[in-house]
């Protein structure tokens, strides 16, 4: 009996990746990291694979360090795998060679994504696969979930009795992440079908001390090019081997594979070739053609190394007279992509030798498509055979598809109307933001048709690099024919927003069929809808004859507290709505899940969302459609007509999810994007926003200083600016030092505004009744923003007009709270999660140091809300300058900062020798006494660092009336004289893992760069994965049972080194010591190290209780407050400072409040008892340790 189950690619990849290895290793990348979590998930659940084992999983600390662990383990004897992507295949590639070379067997599995090049992309295309083709590896490709299931099961035996190993390359996102109904291989036929003799062979090869041989000699002239040769037999005779597997596969699955599949009209006469998902799309197409008359095919490439030319040309019509390969990768300058490459080379081959079935040789074209998981439809599949049909003069033998190429001219026009998708199936769009729950009850939603009936199903989902805190759109699929089509839904007859604001900001029926519904989330009953809808989407709506449903989804979830999560409701909506199951079949089987994913919440949690689910039965409102249009609410446009012309015409589409649309010369060719973006970005996604009450605020700064999105600022400005201001904008006369004299605002942003409620949280001035007690509210308090939108829009643009501070104005400078808020900002309106952790620190950097900073950015959350497009929240002052952002890799960070700082280095030292050189030949004689003071200058503070910036312009005015080149150059680089602050940032997972040994160097080397590790201890941009920094009893991803080992302590270990600044803060329970440290690690002159504790949604805790959350780590003893400043040695001192008090607060407090360490107690009580004796003792013998280290004379070594 077949067995039918609904999941992704990546899920069916770590089905037999699990059953027929013994030993995981893995390192989290996107889109691979859920088939390592998969298959840790099963050892940690004790689950055994085919032979009755538990696959021992392990994490590495890099991709480098999960392959070299395979190659060990096979040398070794054992099944090995592991599972990776992008940038962390080509960490592989050294290992891969020695595998491939040492015919050793084994199946490593690539969800197929873009290498990062002039940007970094999470999406697809087959560049990371090309550049590993010449590894030795054979790679196999599959094209859909089912193939990745069985094709996976190919490979394991394939490689075991071929010698060979093999890589299964699918496509990331589209096939990786994409549910399906699939036919799972059972245990039992899975092994019937490895080859046990093969498994024992393997054995027989290992290295032991028992019968030992040497593996890896290091060969010289002589011999290694004969050994190299050696090999080849096996790569000759895996043709068959392959070929027998795949026929021994049809015999137990009934699915029949080939290396080559042709697709299509016998008699074709054009034909197109491909790899991966794009197969199922073209195949569609291809049959939708030839139904109208054409005689078109495609063949689908499932093994493409080893190429077997004889079993591809034998799959050729006879008739073909063009051919069309499709590449999604780039090789600039190449003579073609390898795809193409290759097929020519096979044809012309085989024509030359006579081996070819055709009359004459095809015209053979190449083109390029998907790149970065770009859409690609039957309308573009449609155009390369179009193209094809073209004779040779007219035609474009080297193509694009799916974008308009202005510049080279290669692209093919296609029609968007056309498609080959089936109109009978339901077809259906939800838009909603991350981590919302939208994208979670989708799947759910597949699942559940899936299961409960006999539907093909498909999901897929869309969202961009930011993931929480951006749209997500679902796209659901279901019919009773299989589904390949493997693009986006392009006519869809069900359409869901769980988010209003999007109405006005995206147009959500531009993709609507006539007659479609749309199910809307919104805060109005029925009657009011209509009024609020923009002009554009009500006309939609009539013109269209849409059908309107209304369900004030946050209304219900508030009365049975579940908080902003409206998923659940809406879900149940679209079933009622879409009937695509029976209602009290899938409201049963919505309530069947409710029971097992909030089981462990306790029965309270499990009442209130199957309540829920009642509630929104009943409050689903069908909205009656005027004749007319009545609406004046246009279409949002954030965009200002003062924005730059690259906004106007290429960050508003962007953000108008219109990017496709743009052409190739609207981009800039180097991948450079210019800064303070962010500010058109306007979110509109605050459920509630800050009111300030003047009159009872102390200006203190807190509220400024946690903000994580520095949507909340405060300035100090003289009383005849307020001559413009709005009539409702709040001032207060200021109470800060030195500024007594002058008026002083907060103000929000109210459009870029999470209403994360920190700002409300931290404030400190609590209102009293005449009672004297805390009625509620404070200084600061959280209010609907719908009533005051338009007036807090109005005062936030006239806020930011009023003047800034700069930081010689403060008096006793900006080494304090106060002082620093009143700084601008220059980082801003970030797509940082709701309540980060990390944004507040970088935010505090920029203030302090921003005007003069340099940042090397390590792959990771800080890279994403600090470089994803379309905005960049980096941002500059009044006078133009601001933080120089990069990001080169993951693991490279601190040597990317090393390199930055060697170069200021030398650009400095050019420069004042160029100066040096002016005097020496009297060239500015008139400026000599300028000359020497811009040399002699040691600037130390904010204001000796203006006074240098005012000698270095006014030689630059000198400098503009020279003519000389010695001038010019000098007038490039003379700033540089003023020295730039070099800081590499990131998370934990590059300072403590794969980056760690880099770090170490650039630490050792002595130079002056500095290090800001956001620590939220785990690999959080990947999903929460457990890294070096994931403290003991914590769940994690790849820790599913809790981490059994301590944290890492990075602090102490650079602290060895004697000459290392280091800082552990946590800054919303000690601002100042945070302050003081960053200030501290600026000024010293060499490397440092700040470890600064980040809060993250992985850890489950309520992210708007992040400084409360901070204040028990530091309370516990969990989370040390220290600084280790080297300067102090030279002085007698003991450089560490302990800045924590001893422990006060029961560690059990601090684990209680977060859910990845009560998960632990929910899994296993008496094992999270362990875990929580051993941390308290751990806690209380660092802190004793640390004292010990603090109270030493300055002469002893730590």
């Amino acid at each position: 009996m077949k067995q039918l189950q609904v999941m992704d690619g990546n899920a069916a990849a770590a089905y037999i990746a699990h059953a027929t290895n013994e030993v995981i290793a893995i390192y989290p990348i996107t889109p691979s990291s859920t088939i390592g979590e998969i298959a840790d998930e099963k050892s940690a659940n004790g689950e055994t694979n085919i032979w009755g084992q538990i696959p021992s999983v392990t994490e590495l600390q890099s991709e480098a360090g999960a392959v070299a662990a395979v190659h060990g383990a096979l040398a070794a004897g054992s099944l090995s795998t592991t599972f990776t992507a992008s940038q962390g295949l080509l960490l592989m590639l050294p290992n891969m060679h020695k595998i491939a070379g040492e015919l050793t067997p084994t199946v490593f599995y690539v969800t197929a994504r873009t290498i990062a090049s002039h940007a970094l992309s999470i999406f697809c295309d087959h560049s990371d696969v090309m550049a590993a083709r010449n590894t030795g590896f054979a790679i196999l490709f599959a094209s859909n979930v089912q193939e990745v299931m069985d094709l996976s099961l190919l490979a394991q035996n394939a490689t075991l009795e071929s010698r060979i190993p093999f890589m299964l390359a699918f496509d990331g996102f589209r096939t990786s992440h994409e549910l399906n109904k699939i036919e799972v291989i059972d245990f039992a036929t899975i092994k019937q079908f490895i080859n046990h003799e093969a498994v024992l062979a393997h054995r027989s090869r290992r290295l032991t001390p028992d019968n030992p041989h040497i593996l890896g000699t290091a060969q010289n002239p002589d011999v290694f090019f004969q050994g190299r040769e050696a090999g080849n037999r096996y790569y000759q005779e895996a043709q068959g081997i392959i070929k027998n597997n795949l026929q021994r596969l049809a015999q137990v699955t009934g699915r029949n594979y080939l290396p080559f599949e042709y697709y299509g009209a016998a008699g074709a006469t054009r034909v197109i070739i491909a790899m991966g998902s794009a197969c199922e799309t073209i195949n569609e197409t291809v049959t939708k053609l030839n139904q109208q008359g054409e005689k078109v095919g495609a063949i689908k490439i499932h093994l493409y190394r080893p190429f077997y030319a004889e079993d591809f040309i034998s799959q050729l019509p006879i008739t073909t007279q063009a051919i069309a390969v499709l590449d999604r990768t780039k090789e600039s300058g190449s003579l073609g992509e390898p795809l193409y490459l290759d097929i020519k080379t096979a044809v012309v081959e085989a024509w030359e030798t006579d081996k070819a079935p055709f009359k004459q040789l095809p015209n053979i074209i190449g083109g390029r498509y998907g790149l970065s998981s770009k859409e690609f439809t039957p309308a573009m599949v449609k155009a390369v055979f179009d193209n094809l049909s073209l004779n040779k003069t007219q035609q474009k033998r080297k193509f694009v598809v799916g974008i308009n190429d202005d510049v080279t001219h290669l692209s093919l026009d296609y029609d968007i109307n056309f498609t080959s998708e089936c109109l009978d199936n339901f077809r259906g769009k939800f838009y909603g933001m991350g981590s919302d729950g939208t994208v979670s009850a989708n799947k759910n939603s597949i699942k559940i048709i899936g299961e409960h009936s006999d539907l093909a199903v498909q999901g897929f989902f869309e969202y961009d690099s930011k993931k929480s805190g951006s749209y997500t759109i679902s796209h659901l699929r279901f019919g009773n024919q299989a589904i390949q089509s493997s693009y986006l839904v392009q006519k869809a007859n069900f359409i869901a927003c769980h988010n209003f604001s999007f109405v006005s900001k995206y147009d959500i029926l531009a993709d609507a069929e006539e007659g479609a519904t749309l199910l809307l989330a919104s805060s109005y009953n029925a009657s009011e809808l209509w009024a609020q809808l923009p002009q554009q989407l009500q006309a939609q709506l009539i013109t269209k004859k849409i059908r309107l449903y209304n369900v004030q989804a946050h209304k219900i979830a508030a009365q049975h507290q579940l908080g902003k999560r409206i998923n659940t409701i809406m879900q149940c909506a679209f079933f009622a709505l879409s009937q695509v199951l029976p209602l009290e079949r899938a409201i049963g089987a919505i309530k069947e899940s409710i029971q097992k994913t909030y089981a462990r919440k306790g029965a309270d949690v499990v009442a209130q969302n199957i309540a829920a689910v009642d509630s929104a039965l009943a409050a689903i409102e069908e909205v009656n459609l005027p004749d007319q249009v009545t609406s004046t609410i246009p279409m949002s446009n954030p965009i200002s007509a003062d924005a730059s012309a690259f906004v106007q015409k290429i960050v508003a589409p962007m953000l108008k999810l219109q990017g496709d649309q743009l052409p190739v010369s609207s981009l800039p060719d180097d991948g450079a994007w210019p800064s303070a973006t962010s500010k058109y970005e306007k979110r509109n996604i605050a459920a509630k926003i800050p009111e300030w009450n003047q009159t009872l605020c102390t200006q203190c700064g807190l509220c400024t200083l946690v903000c994580p999105h520095a949507a909340i600022r405060s300035k100090v400005f003289a009383l005849d600016e307020l001559a413009a201001a709005p009539p409702s904008f709040k001032h207060e006369k200021a109470k800060i030092k030195g500024f007594q004299d002058k008026q002083y605002a907060l103000q929000v942003a109210p459009e870029d505004c999470t209403g994360c409620d920190a700002c409300f949280n931290i404030c400190p001035v609590l209102e009293k009744n005449v009672d004297g007690e805390f009625n509620g509210r404070k200084a600061l308090n959280m209010i609907a923003p719908a009533p005051v939108l338009t007036a807090e829009r109005e005062n936030f643009a006239f806020f930011s007009k009023l003047s800034e501070t700069h930081s010689a104005e403060v008096v006793g400078g900006i080494n304090n709270l106060k002082g620093s808020q009143l700084m601008q900002p220059l980082f801003e309106f970030s797509g940082a999660c709701s309540g980060c952790g990390e944004t507040p620190y970088i935010k505090l950097l920029t203030q302090l140091i921003g005007d003069r900073l340099m940042i090397a950015n390590a792959t990771g959350c800080s890279s994403i809300f600090g470089g994803n497009l379309p905005t960049t929240p980096y941002c500059t002052n009044d006078q133009g300058r601001g933080p120089a952002w990069a990001n080169s890799l993951f693991e490279d960070n601190a040597e990317f900062a090393l390199g930055m700082r060697l170069a200021q280095d030398q650009l400095q030292e050019r420069a004042r020798l160029m100066l040096l050189n002016l005097i020496k030949n009297h060239q500015l004689t008139d400026a000599e006494e300028l000359i020497l003071a811009i040399l002699n200058a040691t600037p130390q503070n904010a204001a000796e660092i203006e006074e240098q910036r005012q000698r270095i312009l006014q030689l630059k005015t000198l400098l503009q009336g020279q003519t000389s080149t010695e001038s010019q150059q000098l007038l490039e680089i003379i700033d540089h004289v003023l020295d730039k602050s070099v800081w590499a940032l990131g998370g934990d997972g590059w300072a403590y893992d794969i980056g760690y040994g880099g770090l170490d160097h650039v630490i050792a080397c002595g130079k002056k760069v500095k290090l800001l590790i956001l620590d939220t201890e785990s690999y959080s941009n990947t999903g929460g994965q457990m890294s070096k920094s994931t403290p003991l009893g914590a769940i994690a991803k790849f820790a599913s049972a809790g981490k059994n080992m301590f944290k890492k302590d990075l602090g102490m270990l650079a602290m060895s080194y004697r000459h290392v600044y280091v800082a552990q803060i946590a800054l919303e329970a000690n601002p100042m010591q945070a302050i003081r440290a960053l200030n501290e690690a600026e000024s010293y002159d060499g490397p440092a190290i700040v470890i600064a504790y980040a809060q993250c949604i992985a850890h489950g805790i309520d992210m708007t209780h992040g400084a409360e959350q901070q204040r028990r780590a530091v309370q516990s003893g969990y989370w040390l407050l220290y600084r280790f400043n080297p300067l102090l040695i030279s002085q007698n001192k003991q450089p560490l400072q302990l800045d924590s008090k001893a422990p006060m607060l029961p560690l059990s407090e601090y684990f209680n409040s977060e859910n990845r360490f009560r998960g632990v107690s929910q899994q296993d009580a008496k094992l999270a008892v362990v875990f929580l004796e051993q941390a308290q003792e751990n806690i209380m013998r660092r802190f004793e340790y640390y004292q010990y280290l603090a109270n030493m004379p300055s002469s002893a070594t730590i």
